[in-house]
């Protein structure tokens, strides 16, 4: 008797398994059962699904914040996130690319997209050290070219710990005075030297020593 249940047991502990791995495999790459619910905000609309969505904030109260999220696109045309807003906040959201350039952020058909991180998108949140506070939750929209707004609300917090790499940068504040440099040199050149020696050059200096020189030597050259 006991033999038999040990039998049993033993089965039925091999056709769990055994379902187990099929699922498993079969679920593959782009099973839904990857997408695990998050803890943080997550919303869903049509063909578009966000999640862990986050409101990250600097070391630097005036300084910017960041949307933080993970957009996935269920449908098979890409589409374009055009623009966030965090609605009852004054702050403005400007969104980059990978490269660093504003504009529209693609989230590409059957695929995902993820805002904020070293190489990834950012939504830079202008003046969002003092527009949103931590610890608050913070309404967010994702206007999306084809499915629309995706509203929910984000929970708000400062870029330290598991958020670290995600939050604002503050290296961009050193830039201008490089810039300042650059600008103000190359612009007093050009103004200065070549509009006013070349426009003298070729209407009195070009059109006359040069068109002498050439007509004098070649006279010259004859006489000899």
């Amino acid at each position: 008797m006991s033999r038999s249940l040990r039998r049993g047991a033993l089965a039925a502990t091999a056709v769990v398994f055994s379902i187990a791995s099929l699922a498993a495999c079969g679920a593959g790459n782009d099973a839904q059962t990857l997408k695990i619910k998050p803890d943080n905000a997550a919303a869903s609309k049509g063909d578009i699904m966000v999640q862990n969505a986050l409101v990250i904030t600097g070391k630097d109260r005036k300084g910017s914040a960041v949307v933080s999220a993970t957009l996935f696109n269920e449908g098979d045309k890409p589409q374009t996130i055009d623009a966030i807003t965090l609605p009852g906040s004054k702050g403005k959201v400007v969104l980059k690319g990978a490269e660093g350039a504003s504009g529209k952020v693609t989230v590409p058909a059957g695929g995902s997209v993820v805002l904020g991180g070293k190489g990834n998108p950012s939504a830079v949140i202008e003046g969002g050290g003092e527009a949103v506070k931590d610890g608050d939750v913070q309404k967010v929209v994702f206007k999306l070219s084809n499915t629309g707004d995706v509203e929910l609300e984000a929970f708000v917090f400062p870029n330290t710990g598991m958020y670290a790499g995600f939050g604002p940068t503050e290296a961009p504040a050193a830039g201008p005075s490089a810039s300042g440099s650059p600008a103000a040199s190359p612009s007093a050149g050009p103004s200065g030297s070549p509009s006013g020696s070349p426009a003298a050059t070729p209407s009195g200096a070009a059109s006359g020593s040069p068109a002498a020189s050439p007509s004098g030597s070649a006279s010259h050259a004859a006489g000899h």
